[in-house]
């Protein structure tokens, strides 16, 4: 990978970094699902708690993705992107169009 192309990536990657951490403060803010038996009828406190479900797994699911970018942007600044954390090979630019994050190629990631 050339160092154009090093750079676009790690723009790309820096911006959705921010994106992410910018919208998980702004989540974290609100404030938490209050389930008081007495207040609130019971598929009212249903639906809270659902609520509250979809937005932790959200929150998850946003701490994995930006995992996964600090990952990339690691690989990419030990100048080890583009090329399979299993076997070495490097990993057809077809593939990283489709996931940017992707740290292994189509055969190492089917355990093949």
């Amino acid at each position: 990978m050339n160092d154009e192309s090093r750079a676009i990536l790690r723009m790309i990657i820096e911006r959705r970094l921010k994106s992410l951490t910018d919208l998980g403060l702004e989540n974290d803010e609100q404030a938490p699902v209050i389930l008081d038996q007495q207040s609130v009828g019971r598929l009212s406190r249903m639906d809270a708690m659902q609520r509250q479900a979809m937005a932790q797994e959200t929150a998850r699911r946003r701490k994995s993705e930006i995992s996964r970018l600090l990952s990339t942007l690691e690989r990419v600044n030990d100048e080890e992107y583009g090329y399979c954390a299993e076997c070495g090979e490097e990993i057809p630019h077809r593939r990283l169009e489709i996931d940017p994050c992707a740290a292994c190629c189509v055969n190492c990631a089917r355990g093949s």
